[in-house]
């Protein structure tokens, strides 16, 4: 019997376009010989099947299932695709374990630590892992900007703790943008992080463990052609360079994919997750985790497994019998 698999896709945050690209790509790559394969389009409270061969339908959420022509189909495995809320912070995590149903992604308490910037990185510090000084701020806190260049030097990040794709972010190289860059940031999230400018290079991985392997790919340098890694950077054709593996040592590449393996395993993450870093001042310092990164043909990961000969197909195969065993009832 074929396995029933839903692509979850959409979501509450500004990255639903991209959700929606990294869907459909997903559906693509999916053994169609071994799973039936349904796409699910979720906001707010609406949950819709979509599909080419039945009109639009209406998801069920009492269990997860929908009913066509009396005939009601429930499904074996979700494989979520929601970047931002609230496929990425623990809140579907939390609805599909009260249903004993299998997801393709890190449980509710390593989704909602790591999606939290803040939370993600006092949680690594006790583990000497390098971070970049930062600040966090709250809607309604008093802002001293004196007080936070202590903290971050110039230029500084200002981003929403909560958010991803760049959303919100800005590169604050005056006292006077502070206060604006703040405002900004908070149009994405109620928190917000400060952190100091560290320059150097741009490095991410992609990595993957199940009980029986253990996948790391090579690590992707990203040049971007903006003042730093942001939206328009991320997608716009042309406004930044991904390069897979990256133009790094063997040595910095082998610590990058250790450092990588260790934080999957110190915040006892599942499924495919992609860690960014920067490389300044002969130091690995960790930025953030992305435990539903990007899976359209231009994301980052699909190109390192590319790198690595891994066939998209097999690598799906992979996390969703994985999340099968991993949730066996």
């Amino acid at each position: 019997m074929k396995k029933n698999i839903a692509i979850v896709a959409g979501g509450d945050s500004s990255e639903y376009v991209i959700s929606l690209k990294s869907a459909e790509q997903i559906a693509k790559w999916i053994d169609k010989e071994k799973y039936n394969v349904y796409t699910i389009l979720a906001r707010g409270t609406e949950w819709i099947i979509k599909s080419d061969s039945f009109c639009d339908l209406i998801v069920n959420k009492d269990d997860f299932s929908f009913s066509l022509n009396n005939q009601k189909t429930t499904f074996d495995c979700a494989l979520i695709t929601i970047h931002g809320t609230p496929g990425e912070d623990g809140k579907m995590q939390g609805y599909f374990d009260t249903l004993h149903i299998p997801y393709t992604t890190s449980n509710v308490l390593a989704s909602a630590i790591t999606f939290n910037k803040v939370f993600s990185k006092n949680y690594l510090k006790p583990f000497n892992i390098p971070l970049a000084n930062f600040i966090t701020l709250k809607k309604g806190d008093i802002i001293d900007a004196d007080k936070i260049i202590e903290v971050t030097g110039l230029p500084c990040f200002v981003k929403p703790n909560c958010g991803g794709s760049s959303f919100g972010v800005s590169k604050v190289k005056d006292k006077e943008k502070l206060f604006e860059a703040i405002e900004f940031a908070y149009k994405e999230d109620n928190e917000v992080i400060i952190e100091e400018f560290l320059p150097g290079t741009e490095l991410t991985c992609g990595l993957l463990k199940t009980k029986e392997q253990t996948i790391i790919f090579p690590p992707t340098e990203i040049v971007s052609k903006t003042e730093f890694f942001d939206y328009e950077a991320k997608y716009t054709d042309g406004m930044c360079e991904e390069i897979t593996p990256a133009r790094i040592s063997a040595e910095l590449t082998q610590e990058i994919q250790q450092l990588s393996s260790q934080i999957y395993d110190i915040l006892q993450l599942s499924g495919i997750v992609r860690i960014d870093y920067i490389y300044s001042k002969n130091k690995l310092y960790f930025m953030e985790v992305n435990t539903a990164p990007g899976m359209s043909a231009a994301s980052i990961v699909p190109k390192q497994a590319g790198a690595m000969g891994i066939e998209m197909k097999d690598l799906f195969t992979l996390v969703i019998e994985d999340s099968l065993n991993r949730h066996h009832k």
